[in-house]
């Protein structure tokens, strides 16, 4: 399955801790795929979606939540979901939220613990989900260090539950996966510089391929052409500035390199199925970095 999974690239950067994005969908559209940091993902009125961790698959019930280990292979499909409001949480977290000299104080020890398992798959009793359900919706309507501390909390109140299901037989000790570093090189590169026209021509040479290897390269890592990629890391930004900053819409729009406002709103559209207007004003979920 690693070798079908997409490399997913989190909108996480270093200074970052971790990121909460909640949604309500009625498809879940993303590949299988994996990524180097934890994931908290909170499903419901997701009955009949399929749940894949790791070997495991299986049809999932109302409402469920899963912590998923770095570089686990997972993913969610619709499958025999019929829910056209599918209200979802997930959470990235930093591999290193708290680091191994934090780790190993005793306080933290079933965090830690919990972190371990996570290698499997861990998912969480229904009683465990129905508790923390409100108190994952209330995240967002937390700020500061109220914010992080409530999440430590969360952490540890679910690293002490009852009922634990370790989901994979398989576990990712380390993992080499093919070409990870060459995928982090563009990342990083697109991240300083996708305000800026970034030509094929250019980003093949950072990796010493040829363009049209460098397209099939990237394509087979992320799901996306490079085009494609560069215009949705650009759009996840101006999501994010829409949302998090009263900028206008022309502002955002050329702080992320689109030199024209209709292009922009197009292809905002097309991505996020509303315009960047009705995003800002009328958008349910709510991001939330710290």
């Amino acid at each position: 399955m690693i070798d079908n999974a997409h490399r997913e690239i989190t909108r996480l950067i270093p200074e970052d801790s971790f990121l909460i994005e909640e949604r309500i969908k009625d498809d879940f559209d993303f590949p299988i795929h994996f990524h180097p940091e934890y994931e908290l993902n909170f499903i419901y009125k997701g009955k009949g979606a399929r749940r894949i961790i790791g070997d495991h698959t299986k049809e999932i019930d109302d409402l469920e939540l899963v912590l998923v280990g770095p570089s686990v292979v997972h993913g969610w499909e619709l499958h025999n979901c019929t829910c056209k409001e599918i209200y979802e949480i997930t959470v990235h977290i930093h591999d290193d939220l708290l680091n191994e000299k934090t780790l190993s104080r005793r306080i933290f020890k079933p965090i830690k613990d919990m972190f371990n398992r996570a290698k499997h798959g861990v998912l969480f009793s229904k009683e465990t989900t129905m508790k923390m359900m409100p108190r994952l919706m209330a995240l967002q309507r937390i700020s500061g260090i109220e914010y992080y501390l409530e999440f430590i909390a969360i952490l540890d109140d679910l690293a002490k539950s009852e009922d634990q299901m370790l989901l994979s037989n398989s576990c990712v000790e380390k993992i080499d996966f093919q070409n990870s570093d060459k995928i982090k090189k563009v990342y990083d590169y697109i991240q300083e510089n996708f305000n800026k026209t970034i030509t094929l021509n250019e980003i093949s040479e950072l990796v010493n391929m040829s363009p049209v290897s460098f397209n099939r390269f990237i394509k087979k890592r992320t799901g996306k052409t490079f085009i494609t990629y560069i215009n949705h890391t650009r759009i996840s930004f101006a999501a994010r500035w829409l949302l998090e900053t009263d900028l206008s819409i022309g502002e955002i729009s050329f702080m992320c390199g689109f030199n024209n406002i209709a292009n922009f709103n197009r292809l905002f559209k097309k991505e996020k199925k509303c315009t960047p207007k009705e995003f800002r004003n009328e958008f349910v979920g709510t991001k939330r970095v710290l």
